[in-house]
């Protein structure tokens, strides 16, 4: 398949000095869903940014459709959509009019617009709401509207910056089959951008696992997990004989694990350590047996298949904190904050 986006070397180093992106290249064919992955703040949004034109890089070449960004810049605008992680919907106007709206930015009227219009709004599930107005819509129909609106013009390639942050399960697993079926049936490219481990995995035929502006891992969510190679065992540890210093602890811990032969690799995470080897469930006894012997006691053992979260723990040491895990952790129910 020929590339349709073509990025090389590409730099993006902020006013105050903070390099976004750290001389990433990739390529995305045409027709395939592509992702980047990764937490807050490893890039995603100023590499998208950049690619859509609406920010200027430090360095580096892109290439969209064949055209250069630096010189036909204009021409890239009129073949892609974008879809940002805010909406962009106007409150005072009805969902059939924010559609019409965008459209007439496009230089689409007449009956060509509006059937371009009736039919979006049957295919994101608005087909009844479509004449009341937008700013009565919950969250979910929002996304679904703004996502209908970055469509009208029948894109090429569709730029999902995080579209379903902050929505409820069921309206996310509704854009989710939305958007696979745009990239199967009408053959649209769609680079998404996502915290999501499952949004990741679902939808994207490959992918660029991203971290403080570099990308740390590609390919496809299968392939990505199976290149580790092994089963993933998540233990937590403490003195026997006292509370003791944790670090302390977690460090004797991960000394005795390098000395076991199976253990492939051994991460220090905040639940705990991240240990790798083959065949999980027969290593638990001898990694019961080696920890009897020490006064380290095991106070839970997981074990679970490789995910794309493995993948990005491998490569960086950590795992992806969503912007939801975040929140919950730091806040109550109500909002105030954890002490």
């Amino acid at each position: 398949m020929p590339d349709i986006i073509s990025v090389s070397d590409l730099v993006e180093v902020y006013a105050d000095g903070t390099k976004a992106v750290d001389g990433i290249s990739f390529k995305v064919n045409e027709g395939e869903f592509f992702g980047f992955l990764g937490p807050n703040g490893a890039g995603k949004s100023t590499t998208i940014k950049i690619l859509t034109t609406l920010l200027r890089k430090t360095s580096g070449s892109v290439s969209v459709a064949g055209l250069d960004l630096d010189k036909e810049a204009k021409e890239i605008r009129k073949i892609i959509g974008v879809q940002s992680q805010e909406t962009s919907v106007d409150p005072e106007l009805t969902g059939r009019e924010n559609i019409i709206l965008l459209g007439h930015l496009q230089q689409m009227k007449g009956k060509e617009l509006e059937e371009r219009v009736d039919k979006l709004l049957e295919v994101v599930g608005l087909k009844d709401a479509a004449d009341k107005r937008a700013g009565r819509y919950s969250g979910g129909m929002k996304k679904r509207l703004d996502l209908a609106s970055t469509l009208v013009h029948k894109p090429k390639v569709l730029f999902l910056d995080e579209p379903t942050t902050g929505l409820d399960p069921q309206s996310r697993a509704t854009v989710w089959d939305y958007l696979e079926e745009l990239n199967k049936k009408d053959g649209i490219t769609i680079f998404l951008t996502t915290q999501y481990l499952e949004e990741a995995d679902r939808l994207c035929q490959r992918l660029c696992i991203i971290d403080a502006g570099k990308i740390v891992a590609e390919g496809s969510p299968v392939g990505l997990k199976k290149d580790i190679g092994a089963d993933a065992i998540t233990i937590t540890v403490q003195d026997k004989k006292s509370a003791g210093d944790k670090v302390a602890t977690k460090a004797a811990a991960k000394e005795l694990l390098s000395k076991i032969p199976a253990v492939i690799k051994t991460v220090d995470t905040e639940e705990g350590l991240t240990i790798y080897v083959k065949n999980g469930g027969l290593f638990v006894p001898e990694l019961v047996r080696a920890f009897d012997k020490t006064d380290i006691e095991l106070v839970s053992i997981n074990i679970s298949t490789p995910s794309l979260d493995d993948v990005f723990l491998k490569h960086t040491g950590k795992r992806i904190r969503t912007e939801e895990l975040v929140k919950e952790v730091t806040t109550g129910r109500f909002g105030s904050r954890r002490r």
